[in-house]
């Protein structure tokens, strides 16, 4: 069976209309939960990119594959895209990956051929293009984005220069601001979008595979957004989709109590990360980022719904399993913060996750619990891959049962787990570093546990029913 498997970037598991939410439109995914399975407690490994993005491709917890931002996934752990190359699959990635550091790097002699500088600086970008590695992570071909909102690099730039070299210069001009703003409207035009660079590169796969140029055998398609990560950019129509007015501030927007959290208040608002990490936000702004935010979410629907129309237009649909899921969630004005982090609270814990199989799925919704360590396995397994050819690391279980009846339960919790450094060792500091973090959730269907290092006497314990 082919693959298409789709990833955002911070989408939260209520931003799609499907799960409830009466002002995002979006259409395609919800015709795509109506033929599939939608999760409704799905939980990320680790809410931040990096290690949940390794724990979706290898299926291990964060600890045993990439623990922190800043650390590469090293490239002799399995993935599930290498076992199915290895298996003979045609095996394709477009957009952004993030399985390789972009920014700061945590191991002193690594390398990255993601470091968002590079790419960014022409005199340097055409060497990243000519060494980038194939295979990568298992992936035959790689098309890369590398950044977020409309200041991407990578691939996707040349691309641009071959379409409109005036809005590459555009682009580059933006490059230096890229975290300036939270939310506007993006001068780079819907058709050249990073949105659309994804889309019309996965229907180019779409249609050579279906013309035979890779041969007969089934194929894996990764097809991954870099939004709706902040800066929030929508391009033009999809700006002005959603009024700031017409939003909704959640139930908990107003309780700030999180200031007085003996754990999370040390590390709120800090200033060399406001535009990156939590922190508290006013009404204005969180009615502006969300506004924003759906703008690019329905922008992602409809790449999504044109790349489904292909499937189908070329005869493909009925051999090919289509799964979508995001890295992890936003805060989004709850108990009035925005954007992610180590946070003990849903809105970043919980990622929306759709599977639609051929002959499995029928529009069912399950509220059992699945994690991202679970995607790998349930993959390999639905792909026939022989249990002495999966990867034998692999933490995950297979949640086909689930599929084939959604009231099915096969996990009683949930582990999800940080593990950033919380202090400069090397220096011997005991002062907390901006964006650090170490501490463990437990979520079962009812109760969220978290605990907190440096607190043996302190935790959180939340009923998910009542509080």
């Amino acid at each position: 069976m082919n693959v298409i498997f789709f990833i955002t970037d911070q989408q939260r598991a209520d931003h799609l209309g499907c799960a409830g939410n009466k002002i995002l439109k979006t259409p395609h995914l919800d015709k795509l939960a109506s033929e599939g399975t939608r999760f409704t407690n799905a939980y990320v490994a680790n809410p931040t990119c990096m290690p949940n993005r390794s724990s979706i491709m290898t299926g291990q917890y964060p600890n045993t594959c990439v623990r922190s931002f800043g650390v590469n996934l090293p490239h002799d752990i399995p993935t599930f895209s290498g076992t199915l190359r290895d298996q003979g699959y045609t095996t394709k990635a477009i957009g952004k990956m993030h399985l390789s550091f972009w920014f700061r790097k945590l191991q002193e002699d690594a390398v990255s051929p993601e470091f968002i500088a590079d790419w960014m600086n022409p005199n340097t970008h055409d060497q990243m293009v000519k060494d980038f590695p194939s295979p990568y992570y298992g992936f035959d071909s790689m098309e890369l984005l590398v950044g977020h909102g409309d200041i991407c690099n990578g691939h996707y730039q040349d691309w641009v220069a071959e379409q409109d070299p005036s809005v590459l210069k555009t682009i580059r001009d933006l490059g230096p601001n890229i975290l300036s703003q939270l939310y506007r409207k993006s001068p780079v035009p819907e058709e050249l979008y990073p949105t659309s660079y994804v889309t019309k590169r996965s229907i180019d796969f779409l249609e050579r595979y279906a013309r035979g140029e890779s041969g007969e055998n089934p194929f894996l398609l990764k097809v991954s957004y870099p939004d709706p990560h902040h800066p929030c950019t929508p391009p033009g129509r999809y700006a002005d989709m959603y009024s700031p007015d017409e939003v909704e501030l959640p139930a908990s927007f107003g309780d700030t109590n999180v200031k007085k959290h003996p754990y999370v208040g040390q590390r709120l608002d800090t200033r060399g990360l406001r535009n990156m990490m939590f922190r508290t936000s006013d009404e204005e702004e969180v009615r502006n980022f969300i506004s924003h935010t759906y703008g690019m979410i329905t922008m992602i629907d409809d790449s999504v719904g044109k790349i489904l129309a292909t499937v189908a237009s070329l005869g493909l649909e009925d051999d090919t399993m289509i799964i979508f899921t995001s890295d992890h969630g936003d805060m989004m004005g709850d108990h009035g913060m925005i954007l992610k982090g180590w946070l003990p609270y849903q809105g970043i814990l919980r990622v929306p996750m759709i599977f639609k199989v051929p002959g499995i799925t029928n529009g069912g919704v399950s509220s059992s619990l699945v994690s991202s360590v679970d995607i790998a396995p349930t993959i390999l397994n639905l792909c026939n891959v022989k249990e002495a050819r999966q990867l034998n690391e692999m933490q995950g279980i297979d949640i086909t049962p689930i599929l084939r009846d959604p009231n099915t339960v096969l996990r009683d919790c949930c582990l999800i787990e940080i593990d950033e450094d919380d202090r400069d060792v090397a220096k011997g500091s005991t002062k907390v570093q901006p964006g650090s973090g170490r501490l463990k959730y437990l979520m079962t269907d009812r109760y969220s546990l978290v605990i907190f290092d440096g607190f043996p006497d302190y935790g959180d314990l939340f009923d998910l029913q009542e509080d």
